[in-house]
């Protein structure tokens, strides 16, 4: 473990000594002549990022010096525990450039690594800190991004469907929550027709994940992930750039997943009911195909104007049952489109809200957690671009504003009176960074837990 509550050895380990950049001139100022030379001498420019060892007396490194920008910056660590020497490190006693809790949260992001196929090349370096509440929500928050990213990290021959479902019932047995799925036809027979639709070529049924935890007396919060495990696209099948990274499309209900692990980690007093749809998007002779009408649990009809829209059918029936017992609240994570990757880029999940109040409290969530979102329009208008014309709607909206269309499309799923949340998220790191290496990438599981724990633990 990278993080290590434990006051004793803490008091051995090497201080790392964080300097606001501002207060730079002054640190140098009030330190030693040996270590202004020692900084001299190695060319030390304080920016956000860098750090230097600095010598002790009798040999070895005395300390670490690092500069930071922001003194909330949750990366602003990162990159220290595979950066340092193996050992342990902790925080110095005297410092008011780095938020503590901020200096845990990045530590532990800062030292993930995947390692289910290759032998890591290293350990990180431990942060060793007395315990303490920050701590420890530290430590869970750490726990569930972890869950996230290695869920999305994990190729598809050993994250199928049935894989996801282990997970869940792993979840629900650590946490005494309960677990049940319906499997390949059993969807049929308890209505979920368009799980079935979407996943029955594959050669591993399509199943819809349902875990239940908490006091029937709290308030009920549904949420909803979107399981596609892999995505050819269907008969409308994708170019080799666009499946190349198609293991990652059950993006949401790793989200899903790892948000329930949290809230059941911190004991958040709801009535949590979460739904994962899981399927293969896969090609074979029974695949469903371009302008088929396919039935769904609300019983609207789709016409599938393309099978690679495929996220938003799945999810019609898992929004259909989640809406069915009138939760406080349902929130929804999908890695539904390339438009709001073109829109808003890899870090910011587009993010759509039925309730402006509801969207204010999530955005304060998000600022206060340094983990973005951006509101996007449900524009009643587009909803003329889903209409059919041999069904209710279809799952596809043209070629422009598809973000907006596929969040209206769902909407339909979701009564009206619902409070709802959308979230159209990457769920992938493209370019390596402190704290976020390259990979799968939890997204909005800061925001959505601290506007759940406002919300509800009062």
């Amino acid at each position: 473990m990278s993080i290590v509550t434990d006051s004793a050895r803490a008091a051995k380990a090497t201080p790392i000594v964080v300097v606001h950049i501002s207060n730079f001139d002054a640190f140098l100022a009030h330190t030693d002549a040996r270590t202004r030379s020692w900084l001299a001498a190695t060319d030390f420019r304080a920016k956000p990022h860098a750090h230097a060892l600095l010598p002790a007396t009798e040999g070895g490194i005395g300390q670490v010096l690092v500069t930071v920008r922001d003194s909330g910056d949750i990366y602003a660590l990162a990159h220290l525990p595979l950066a340092l020497p193996p050992g342990d490190y902790t925080l110095a006693t005297h410092h008011d450039s780095l938020d503590d809790y901020a200096a845990m949260l990045g530590w532990g992001l800062g030292s993930y690594q995947f390692s289910r196929y290759k032998k890591n090349v290293r350990a990180p370096a431990s942060l060793v800190i007395a315990a303490s509440d920050n701590a420890e929500r530290a430590e869970k928050i750490i726990a569930a991004s972890t869950l996230i990213r290695d869920l999305v990290n994990t190729p598809t021959e050993d994250m199928g469907p049935q894989h996801l479902a282990e997970i869940a019932q792993s979840l629900a047995k650590e946490f005494g929550a309960t677990f049940r799925e319906w499997v390949g036809d059993d969807l049929l027979k308890h209505n979920f027709p368009a799980i079935h639709a979407v996943g029955r070529a594959s050669h591993r049924p399509p199943r819809l994940i349902e875990l239940t935890w908490g006091d029937e007396k709290h308030p009920r919060v549904a949420i909803v992930g979107k399981g596609v495990c892999f995505d050819t696209g269907g008969l409308d099948i994708k170019g080799a750039d666009g499946m190349r990274h198609m293991k990652k499309d059950m993006g949401g209900g790793a989200h899903a997943l790892g948000l329930a692990r949290l809230i059941m980690a911190m004991k958040l007093p709801i009535r949590l009911h979460m739904l994962v749809p899981a399927v293969e998007n896969a090609i074979s002779g029974n695949a469903y195909r371009p302008g088929e009408i396919v039935a769904t649990r609300k019983g609207i009809a789709i016409e599938i104007g393309n099978t690679d829209a495929e996220g938003r059918v799945v999810l019609s029936d898992a929004l259909a049952l989640a809406a069915e017992s009138k939760p406080d609240l349902i929130i929804d994570f999908a890695t539904l489109t390339g438009a709001a990757r073109v829109a808003l880029g890899p870090e910011l999940p587009a993010t759509f809200v039925n309730d402006d109040a509801l969207f204010g409290e999530l955005n304060a969530a998000s600022a206060a957690t340094r983990d973005p979102l951006w509101r996007m329009p449900l524009w009643q208008p587009y909803n003329d671009l889903i209409k059919s014309s041999i069904g209710d709607i279809v799952n596809t909206g043209g070629p422009q504003a598809g973000s907006v269309t596929a969040a209206l499309f769902l909407e339909h799923f979701v009564p009206r009176e619902q409070k709802w949340i959308h979230i159209d998220l990457f769920a992938w790191t493209p370019k390596a960074k402190p704290g976020r290496p390259e990979g799968g990438e939890a997204q909005t599981l800061r925001a959505t837990f601290a506007m759940l724990e406002k919300k509800y633990a009062r």
